[in-house]
Formats: structure tokens, sequence, C-alpha cells
């Protein structure tokens, strides 16, 4: 049997698992919302949710959930998508 810090670790482990996972999905779903509203070509909607977009990538890089290079290059292909509905 594992001793009392090996156990104690495997509990912490799980729950970091499940906030990441947690944090992961979220910054999912917000993509998602905003890919559509730039297929619908919708400017304003996109643009509040893009900076929804930018506070969650942001914050999930500040915790250590996303590298903060993954963060910055999904920031760029979300702006590049603004840009294509803007011009």
């Amino acid at each position: 049997m594992a001793n009392k810090s090996a156990l104690k670790r495997l509990r912490t482990d799980a729950i970091k698992k499940m906030r990441n996972k947690a944090c992961k999905s979220t910054l999912k779903t917000f993509e998602k919302k905003f890919r559509t509203a730039v297929e619908s070509k919708d400017a304003e909607q996109a643009g509040t949710l893009l900076k929804d977009c930018f506070s969650k990538l942001d914050k999930a890089a500040k915790r250590g959930t996303i590298h903060k290079n993954k963060a910055n290059n999904k920031k760029a292909q979300l702006s590049k998508a603004m840009k294509s509905i803007q011009g």
C-alpha cells in the first residue's frame, strides 16, 4: 500500500484534474459561441464574445491550465477571425 503522502497527492491531483477539465471545457464553449457569431457575421455579439474569450484564456494561462503561448496563439486566431468579418 502507498504511504500517506502518496495517497494525499492522488487526491489533490484528482481535484486539480477536475478543475482543469472544467476550465478547458469552458474555453471550448466560449470559442464555439464566438465562431458561430463570426459565421453569422454578427460583429457586435462576436466583439463581446471575443472580449470574454480573451479574459478566459488569460485566466487559464495565469492559473497554469494551459500554456501561455497556447493562449496567445489562440487569441491571435480569434482576432484574425474577428478581422475577417469587420473588413
